[in-house]
């Protein structure tokens, strides 16, 4: 087959962009601005605030992925100054640039030059800013930052916003186009991710050399993305792999933060993601915070429990693992959950037939008429609540073709509760089948 290059969609094809320097410096209020100002532009998926160290960014209408390492560094004090040089070094290696956080009223400090070093030897993208200059006088202060060797400082404000506008332009020039060698076909892209440790590998590796019959295997943007080509059992689709495609010389780093990096890698360039998790340990805050992710980028997503085999199992314990999960997963617990053993081999093919079934209902679509004839009647029965007097009246709904995202048109579009985009969220998933996919919920403006 012949390879072209095809430029894909910028929202699966993200660019990442990890802030980093020491602490105190406002990494993270300068995260919260960037990720703020994108929700006010678009829609975002309710209920997921799990993981406030991930964000989706935009400006001038080109989207990138924010890291806060600072969400990433554990430990005493003494530790501080290894667990950063130690994250600098990762989000060199991951992502795409960086933006190097200093502070204007503290001036240059030994750590900062040593942070800059390891930056400008790697050569990577990076934006300097010196942050914390809240006035016109302290603005100048930032001067003292060239001498880091790192190019243009741009004095902001992370708290007011003073400054951003021309830090984001400069930073989104800066930024790769995302080109990925391809071939041009339309089949599905499913990733395996999870925590590290519970089989992500062992199911890759039981999938693809078991049952392989590989057409090509080609490299993706990423070094450690890697697309294979599975067809085998009437199944054609991408399996992106990204667990143990390299070892390590030196395995130091955080491995939160190298995880999530990788994570989101995988995630941003699937349309379904199969969320691994360890039956022996449960779900844990990583999990969350992997399925978060996946909402935010509006990836299906199936979870297949692994490790199966070593839990001991009474009559119900399949169904009160499940309900105690979806439980942990809320809002979003329409998502199918598959009890599998990768060492024993059980249900390996039942997750790939799974996922291919929720790519089909990520894509499918329902006719405006339908819709309306559906949910029309069923607003008119419990409408919108009426705020300060004034009746809130939607008149009509529609889907975007292609995704799970329904626009409902009404004549006071700031009126609609979260709560009630629920409800029409609920109806919708009741009388279509969604299970799996993430549905945004849109009100605007008849």
């Amino acid at each position: 087959m012949q390879k072209l290059n095809v430029i894909l969609p910028l929202q699966n094809m993200s660019n990442i962009v990890a802030i980093v320097g020491r602490p105190n410096v406002g990494k993270s209020t300068l995260f919260n601005r960037l990720t703020e100002t994108r929700e006010a532009i678009v829609d975002s998926v309710s209920g997921v605030t799990r993981d406030r160290h991930y964000g989706k960014a935009e400006w001038q209408n080109i989207p990138f992925s924010l890291i806060d390492t600072g969400g990433y560094i554990y430990g005493s004090d003494d530790t501080f100054e290894t667990e950063i040089r130690k994250q600098v070094k990762v989000a060199i290696e991951e992502s795409d640039a960086l933006i190097f956080v200093v502070d204007v009223n503290e001036g240059v400090t030994d750590f900062d030059s040593e942070v800059a070093n390891i930056i400008r030897k790697s050569g990577k993208k990076t934006i300097l800013v010196a942050n914390k200059a809240d006035t016109h006088a302290r603005s100048h202060f930032a001067a003292d930052f060239y001498k880091l060797g790192l190019g243009e400082v741009y004095a902001i404000s992370a708290v007011n916003g003073l400054g951003t506008g021309e830090m984001l332009d400069a930073l989104t020039a800066m930024l790769p186009n995302k080109i990925e060698e391809i071939e041009e076909i339309n089949i599905p892209k499913i990733a395996i991710v999870g925590r590290p440790n519970v089989g992500k590998s062992s199911l890759t590796n039981a999938l693809l050399n078991e049952h392989r019959t590989i057409v090509t295997e080609i490299a993706g943007t990423t070094r450690d993305t890697i697309h294979t080509r599975y067809n085998k059992f009437n199944y054609d689709f991408w399996l992106i792999d990204t667990a143990g495609l390299r070892k390590k010389a030196k395995v130091h780093e955080d491995l939160e933060f190298y995880s999530t990096l990788r994570t989101i890698k995988a995630i941003e360039e699937s349309d379904v993601c199969v969320l691994m998790i360890d039956a022996s340990q449960g779900v844990e805050a990583q999990d969350l915070n992997i399925l978060s992710i996946i909402e935010e980028n509006r990836k299906g997503v199936i979870i297949a429990v692994n490790k199966w085999d070593l839990i001991e199992k009474q009559t119900n314990t399949a169904k009160q693992f499940e309900e105690e999960l979806k439980q942990r997963l809320a809002p979003f617990k329409d998502i199918p959950i598959l009890f599998i053993s990768v060492l024993e081999k059980q249900r390996l093919l039942k997750v790939v037939e799974m996922a291919i079934q929720v790519y089909d209902r990520k894509t499918a679509h329902i006719s405006t008429s339908e819709l309306n004839d559906f949910l029309l009647p069923v607003i008119e029965v419990t409408p919108p609540p009426m705020v300060k007097g004034k009746e809130v009246r939607i008149k009509y709904v529609s889907q975007v073709k292609g995704d799970a995202i329904f626009i409902f048109y009404c004549n006071l579009p700031q009126y609609v509760s979260e709560s009630y985009k629920r409800f029409l969220e609920n109806r919708i998933r009741e009388n279509y089948n969604f299970s799996g996919v993430p549905i945004v919920i849109s009100i605007r403006k008849k």
